[in-house]
């Protein structure tokens, strides 16, 4: 059995807790892209500015971001490092999104319960950056990556839903 991580103990997350908390970012980055059907060059941009924004939580001021950020990369590799998700793309994108929706809400309760408001508002905070950079990462439409749509209705509506369930 591995050792869980220093921060998952002091405030008595069980393994399926902080595999929640951990899991839960690059799921959002994968409902994320999954809501407007892109085409893989744009999925791969979509995942390279989730992945660097998820990296980027390593150095946020919250331990719990820091610590979940931390674990995440070294799960799924370092963009600083060059490496890259796979582009995934779900069989049913609808299901995937009500999925990662419904993790999103019970994470937010865990937290509410659990961490202090500051530390549950910068997860939360952390989650919607990664979110917002992936939906904004490549535009959709248009002829030679000229014009389109930067956020399309359904990135919008995902970005609008996750953001209601976390702060609900």
């Amino acid at each position: 059995m591995t050792e869980q991580p220093l921060y998952a103990t002091e405030f008595g997350f069980s393994d399926d807790e902080w595999g929640l908390l951990v899991g839960l970012p690059q799921s959002v980055l994968t409902a994320a892209s999954a809501a407007e059907s892109d085409g893989s060059r744009r999925t791969r941009t979509e995942n390279a500015a989730g992945l660097e924004t998820i990296a980027a939580g390593r150095e946020s001021a919250s331990p719990l971001v820091a610590a979940v950020a931390g674990e995440l990369i070294g799960r799924v590799g370092d963009p600083e490092a060059g490496e890259e998700l796979p582009a995934i793309e779900p069989a049913d994108p609808r299901a995937l999104i009500a999925d990662v929706l419904d993790r999103a809400g019970k994470a937010s309760t865990l937290l509410t319960n659990r961490v202090s408001e500051g530390e549950a508002g910068a997860y939360r905070h952390w989650l919607l950056s990664v979110a917002e950079q992936v939906v904004t990462a490549a535009s959709t439409g248009g002829l030679l990556g000229l014009g389109g749509d930067e956020v399309t209705e359904s990135e919008r509506r995902f970005r609008d839903e996750l953001s209601h369930v976390l702060n609900d």
